[in-house]
């Protein structure tokens, strides 16, 4: 669904933290064919509106998305609702928490006319526990036309990490976490500034970068890449969300220590290049 503005908040405090400068890109001889300043609506997104997967606690819902001082905020809650537990079922269930998710309504890939694709984000993470940001892209069918993480945290106020998927069968993944995921650990708290979070996605390689250094490589010639090419000219939709708690956290974690806290997204830029 369209997801409606909520009323934008004044702001006189200028957001802190790295930004990228896109002549510098245009120089390397990229074009910018996308941005979302989430300066006025977010009519380029559609919400999530229902449960998740992976044992998640939140329901997701559009009035925990809003616009505020030129960022979209996406807002966890603590709070006893009742949803489907799937946007797709018609099986309700009750839920302890709240939360947003946005997925963009165009796609992109590399492709023979363009074989880099960049896409960033400029986002100011959540800090607490059971906290679990992401910004990332996938096809249809998951995941059998792919998924790109570009960023999954923990709560953790200096770690992140990165990841991709694949599989050839409808549920069914081939790729092994083990030798996909990676840890980055970042010498400055990521949940205090914004900071820029990118893949550039071609035929053979995901290159992440972290503030415009690059953090993460993963090629197609190496182990846990050569599914890579697999998911080449596959469309994806760019995906931001705040999910509290679930299966990532470990079957120890203590629930009763979640404390919830916001993201932060200033931009999102997708930048193609030959």
């Amino acid at each position: 669904m369209d997801v409606p503005l909520q009323k934008k908040q004044p702001s006189d405090t200028k957001k802190k933290g790295y930004d990228l400068d896109d002549s510098s890109l245009v120089s390397q001889g990229y074009t910018k064919v996308f941005e979302d300043n989430f300066s006025s609506d977010l009519a380029l997104w559609n919400a999530w509106e229902g449960g998740a997967y992976n044992n998640e606690l939140q329901l997701y819902r559009h009035e925990n998305l809003s616009l505020q001082n030129g960022s979209l905020v996406i807002t966890p809650v603590k709070e006893q609702v009742t949803g489907k537990t799937l946007p797709e079922s018609s099986v309700m269930k009750t839920f302890g928490y709240t939360s947003g998710r946005v997925e963009s309504k165009f796609t992109y890939t590399p492709s023979d006319q363009t074989s880099k694709i960049r896409i960033s984000a400029r986002i100011q993470l959540p800090h607490g526990a059971g906290m679990w940001p992401a910004f990332w892209s996938y096809g249809a069918k998951w995941p059998t036309e792919g998924e790109i993480d570009i960023l999954e945290a923990l709560g953790d106020q200096y770690k992140y990490t990165t990841d991709y998927f694949y599989g050839a069968k409808v549920g069914m993944v081939d790729s092994n976490d083990e030798l996909t995921v990676k840890t980055i650990t970042s010498s400055t708290d990521l949940t205090n500034d914004y900071h820029v979070y990118e893949v550039i996605w071609t035929r053979n390689s995901l290159t992440f970068l972290l503030d415009d250094q690059v953090v993460d490589e993963k090629l197609s010639t190496s182990p846990g890449g050569e599914f890579i090419p697999a998911f080449y000219g596959k469309l994806h939709h760019i995906a931001l969300n705040l999910a509290v708690g679930g299966d990532i956290f470990g079957k120890d974690f203590d629930n009763s220590t979640i404390q919830t806290s916001p993201m932060y997204v200033d931009w999102v830029r997708v930048y193609t290049s030959e």
